[in-house]
């Protein structure tokens, strides 16, 4: 934040969280900041609307000609795919590895050829902090509810009994309970998934050892399950951006994905999605992969009707990260609606005992919920201070400076 505040940081094209996502919200930065996804860094990258001079790219194993991965070495912290683009078309490259070894080092996910220098270190940091309290299994009975409604949903859409039947699921406690109830609706059925997308977690390595999940198509691991499993089983597969969500390649696997299970800061009646800033217009969170998994045949988000006194469904979201065409249904604890544009999801769901709603109804209990009256739209001046980029590049919406009469 200071180097942002002294000018030594321009602008930041990328995440925007916790104190900077504040920052930025105030009018913080002298330029406008862009937010895209997983994919849409790719892309922007390799069309040529975001130049890099100089990548940094930390990797738990690399030798002296450069060749590098991340999932060996004392360090290692599973899929190191994201800095792919980076190296290259970066005008510079340096990697930087706590664990150099001799000529070649292999599997390299970033190739030597690549790169211009590589700097050895003492430590890049501690791989068991990549665990958090959020990759655990949510103990919270509302939530166990929404998960297995999640879960029956797909199970009742009749998709787990199709041959190339695959999900992806995040790493949140609703998504991993979700995951877990899936697994034991799949196990009691005899079925498998021809794969399952990653972040990976110990459920998915569970269920890919079990043969409930014939591959796992990583991009990013979760915790030391999902570390040990990508270097170890050759079913457990390392992927990059590029060939999972960039949406200029001759074609990325996002669309191969049957379902895909996602949070939601708020979403509303249209079924557009926000899951950047909060309802009272602070930006406080990044896209992720999240609108390069509404690729999906169905995109489903869980979240619970109101989060303490927040209604998460709303008339009109504070911002569009995904649009409503893209989410084909909502689960929350007081049911479930699907985008009455998906006439073949409702179709499947003819003679299902799932409690169907409609988006309307959830919107009034939801405001019913909160006692009736719901709080007034953020208030804003006319600046732009950030740009929600889709996955082609195009700009989906901005976020607008807050008036906050100096208090945060």
């Amino acid at each position: 934040v200071e180097y942002i505040k002294s000018g030594v940081i321009a602008n930041i094209e990328g995440s925007m969280n916790g104190a900077v996502g504040r920052l930025c919200s105030t009018g913080g930065f002298s330029k406008t900041a862009i937010l895209r996804s997983h994919g849409g860094r790719y892309r922007a990258i390799q069309d040529g609307d975001l130049h890099v001079d100089l990548a940094f790219i930390a990797a738990p194993s690399a030798d002296s000609h450069g060749n590098a991965n991340g999932v060996h070495g004392p360090s290692a912290f599973g899929s190191i795919g994201f800095a792919l683009v980076d190296s290259l078309y970066a005008d510079q490259v340096v990697v930087v590895t706590d664990n150099l070894v001799p000529f070649p080092c292999h599997p390299w996910a970033i190739q030597g050829g690549n790169v211009d220098y590589v700097v050895q270190v003492d430590s890049l940091g501690d791989p068991e902090k990549i665990v958090s309290g959020t990759t655990k299994i949510t103990t919270d009975p509302t939530r166990l509810k929404i998960a297995r409604w999640a879960a029956e949903l797909v199970q009742d859409t009749g998709l787990v009994d199709e041959p190339e039947f695959s999900f992806q699921a995040g790493a949140g406690g609703m998504s991993l309970a979700f995951v877990k109830y899936l697994g034991e609706f799949m196990r009691e059925k005899g079925v498998s998934a021809s794969f399952a997308r990653g972040g990976s977690t110990q459920l998915l390595v569970d269920l890919l050892n079990e043969g409930i999940v014939k591959y796992i198509l990583d991009g990013q691991c979760f915790d030391m399950a999902g570390i040990r499993s990508l270097a170890e089983n050759p079913r457990h597969i390392d992927t990059n951006p590029f060939t999972s969500y960039c949406y200029h390649t001759k074609g990325c696997f996002a669309p191969r994905v049957k379902v895909s299970v996602l949070g939601a800061t708020e979403i509303d009646v249209n079924f557009n999605v926000n899951v950047n800033t909060h309802s009272d217009g602070w930006l406080l969170h990044g896209i992720g992969g999240f609108q390069d998994t509404t690729d999906a045949y169905m995109t489903v988000i869980t979240a619970p009707l109101v989060r303490k006194i927040h209604p998460i469904v709303v008339k009109d979201v504070v911002t569009v990260t995904a649009p409503g065409e893209a989410i084909d249904a909502l689960v929350t604890e007081y049911g479930i609606a699907v985008n009455p544009r998906r006439h073949d999801i409702l179709d499947r769901l003819k003679g299902s005992g799932l409690p169907l709603v409609t988006m309307e109804e959830l919107y009034d209990k939801a405001t019913e919920l909160i006692g009736g009256t719901r709080a007034p739209e953020p208030e804003t001046t006319d600046r732009i201070v950030a740009a929600i980029e889709w996955r082609d590049g195009t700009v989906i919406d901005v976020v607008r400076q807050l008036v906050t009469d100096n208090k945060e």
